[in-house]
Parts: structure tokens; C-alpha cells; sequence
């Protein structure tokens, strides 16, 4: 296993480098704009030198079991679907309608979807037929929060290893040899990605939705096929620790976008590394404090889970951190959007005064017509709109400020 570990590796550096030089071809580059703030053109080949260096691994190891051989074939359509993603931007209802026949094909082919939750205070929770949805439901859930919390350089990939780790601190041993070995392999493949992304490995590279899709994708159903089987020490409640950070943040991004009327799918810059880094963090320590919190909340479930005497008490205190963190987090960004707003008046009353100030002595030469804000303001209306002329320019000089 180690070997065809090594040999993930190689094979992702190989497809970083290879196409990281093809990028702009295939279309798959990522631009700033308003919401992302990176600098210059950054390929978005992440997520398929990933794949392709899992796919590879697999390969050679040879050993791979119906369910993960599955996996691994639709996930090769994700991660299609995420490329088309990244280079036409597909609508929210197309990617939605194929990751659910996706996930569909999993359950029909393998028999493998959340059919219980355990003794939850006595009671054997299990769901019959509903257990279908549910799992369809999670699968996307999951995919959409490393999606989601795809935000800064190496977040994603990093979470993604947080989870792998706590995924075998909790199933450790497990019979499920096919699944360890496709979560290594998976960790073996992200770590060229990771150098490449934090700028470590030549020029920087994205993960892109290809990526998180994949990592989303093959994390939720190794989580479900491990808290489904009894042989393992992994309960369904268990799983929820292990991806605890990327649910979290989701909820809470979900909850507050809905709480101002706006779609719950539309981007913003309201993630929990937006508002560390509003906080005055720097890109490095956002991401520091964002891996040892993820690894926080694993360690916690995994002292819980020891200590609790039932799942329903492990499942509570779930409920409860969640609850916190939602409020803590939605409070932290409103304040933060409170105090922006107080500044932006202050901002640009002083823009606007220097604008016209600077427009009405180039006009008549004399440096003190717009004066203190004890002056008439007549006199600056007047100079502003004495002729159309002069009116766009300050206008003109306004938006420049602006931008």
C-alpha cells in the first residue's frame, strides 16, 4: 500500500506540472473579480491531477472491491461535471440534477445508503426506503460544504486530510480494507496539489470544482459505507465529527443567507476565512487556525463519543456545538458588516469632498472655494452644476475614486 501510495503521488506532481502548462487551452483558469481577490490567472487543475494520481494509485494497487470500484467510476463524472463547471459555469439546477443520478447509481448498484442512525436514547433509529433520500441529501450536503469552504490557499485539501485522520483515529481497526485504502490513497494524491497551491511547487494551481467535488464526494460515501457496517467502531453520529468544520460553516453561511432573503446557493464573502481574515488574520494564520480548529472538533467527538454513555447524548452535544458556532459566527459577521457600513459614509463624504474640491480649483483656480463644512453649500452646488461639462467629469472622478 505504501508503493501505491508513492505511486498517487508521483503521478498527481506529474499532472500538476503537465497541466498546469495546458490550463489556458483547456479554458480551465480562475480570474479575479469582485469576490475573488487572488492575483493574476490561476489554472484550476487541482482537482484533476488529484484524480488522476487516486486513479492511478488504485490501479495499482489492484485490490478494489465492487463499492469502491463504484466510487471511483462516478466520481470520474464529478470530476468531468466539475471541470465543465469551472470552464462554462454550469447552473446550480444542472450540477444538482447530475449529482443526484450519480449518487442513485451508487445506491442501485452497491445496496449502500444510510439505512440507520444507531440506538439514539433507546430507540433503534432506522429509516426504511427514506434512507434513500437521506443519503442523497448528504452526499450533496457534503460536497457542496468542501465547495463551499474552498475559500483560501490549501483550506480544502488540508480539511480534507483533517477528516481523513479523524476518519481512522475513529474506525481503527476496521474490516474495511478497501476503504482505508482508498482514503490513503485520496490523502497520498492532495499532497502535490497542496505544494503546488501554497506555492511551494512552481507556479500556484486551484483546486477548482473538479476537486472539491471529488474530495466532498468520495469523503461522504467512505463516512456512510463506514457508519453503516456494524463490524466497525465508526457510529453514524461518529461521522459527524469527522467533517464537523465544513458542516458547521455551511449551516451557518446557509442559515444567514436565507435570514437576509437571498438564495442559500449564492456565493459570498461571508465564510468563516472571510471573516478571520476580516478579523485581521493573515492567509497563513486563517488557515492554521482553521486546520487545528477542524482537528479540535475531531479530537472532541472522538473524547465524546468515549465518554458518552449513549449516541443520543453524542448526538446532542453535536447539536448543541453546531448551534453555538452558527450564532457565534453569524453574530462576528454582522458586526463586522455593521462596522464597514459605518465606515463607508465617513469614507466617502471625504472622497466626495476632495473630488469636487479638486474639480472646482481646477475650474477657477482659487484653492479655497470649497472650504470647511461650515460654508455655504450653495456655493458648491453651484460650482459642481455651473456647467454640464464639469458635472461628468466630477462624476467621472467620483466612480474612479470608488474603484
Amino acid at each position: 500500500m505504501i508503493f501505491d501510495c508513492l505511486v498517487a503521488t508521483c503521478t498527481s506532481a506529474v499532472a500538476v506540472v503537465v497541466l498546469r502548462r495546458f490550463a489556458v487551452l483547456l479554458g480551465l483558469v480562475d480570474r479575479p473579480d469582485q469576490r475573488k481577490l487572488h492575483v493574476g490567472n490561476v489554472p484550476l487543475v487541482g482537482g484533476l491531477a488529484i484524480f488522476m494520481g487516486l486513479a492511478t494509485g488504485a490501479l495499482f494497487y489492484g485490490q478494489i472491491h465492487r463499492f469502491e470500484a463504484t466510487l471511483l467510476e462516478t466520481a470520474a463524472v464529478l470530476v468531468l461535471l466539475g471541470a465543465l463547471d469551472d470552464r462554462f459555469d454550469l447552473s446550480v439546477r444542472d450540477r444538482l440534477l447530475i449529482q443526484t443520478i450519480v449518487i442513485l447509481t451508487v445506491i442501485a448498484r452497491t445496496g449502500v445508503y444510510i439505512h440507520t442512525l444507531g440506538r439514539i436514547f433507546g430507540y433503534e433509529v432506522t429509516f426504511g426506503w427514506l434512507g434513500v433520500p437521506l443519503t442523497v441529501v448528504a452526499v450533496i450536503g457534503l460536497v457542496n460544504a468542501f465547495n463551499m469552504m474552498d475559500g483560501i490557499d490549501g483550506l480544502a485539501g488540508s480539511l480534507a486530510l483533517v477528516s481523513i485522520a479523524a476518519m481512522l483515529l475513529f474506525a481503527i481497526p476496521t474490516p474495511l480494507h478497501g476503504a482505508i485504502v482508498l482514503l490513503a490513497l485520496l490523502a497520498s494524491a492532495s499532497l502535490p496539489y497542496l505544494a503546488a497551491n501554497l506555492g511551494f511547487m512552481g507556479g500556484k494551481v486551484f483546486l477548482g470544482d473538479a476537486g472539491s467535488m471529488l474530495i466532498g464526494y468520495l469523503l461522504a460515501w467512505m463516512l456512510i459505507q463506514m457508519s453503516q457496517v456494524p463490524q466497525t467502531h465508526l457510529s453514524p453520529v461518529d461521522v459527524l465529527w469527522c467533517v464537523a468544520l465544513p458542516v458547521f460553516d455551511t449551516l451557518a453561511v446557509m442559515y444567514r443567507r436565507i435570514r437576509q432573503g437571498r438564495s442559500p446557493f449564492k456565493p459570498d464573502r461571508g465564510h468563516i476565512h472571510h471573516i478571520l481574515l476580516g478579523a485581521g488574520l493573515g492567509p497563513r494564520a486563517t488557515l492554521a487556525a482553521l486546520i487545528a480548529l477542524a482537528a479540535a472538533f475531531a479530537l472532541a467527538g472522538a473524547f465524546i463519543s468515549s465518554m458518552a454513555h449513549s449516541a443520543g447524548s453524542n448526538l446532542t452535544t453535536f447539536c448543541l456545538v453546531m448551534g453555538v458556532y452558527v450564532l457565534t459566527v453569524t453574530q462576528i459577521w454582522l458586526r463586522q458588516e455593521a462596522r464597514q457600513l459605518r465606515r463607508a459614509p465617513d469614507s466617502q463624504s471625504a472622497i466626495d469632498v476632495s473630488v469636487i474640491s479638486s474639480g472646482a480649483r481646477g475650474h477657477s483656480g482659487s484653492p479655497d472655494f470649497v472650504g470647511p463644512s461650515g460654508q455655504s453649500a450653495q456655493r458648491q452646488d453651484y460650482r459642481v452644476m455651473s456647467a454640464g461639462d464639469d458635472a461628468e467629469v466630477i462624476r467621472s472622478m467620483r466612480r474612479s475614486a470608488r474603484r
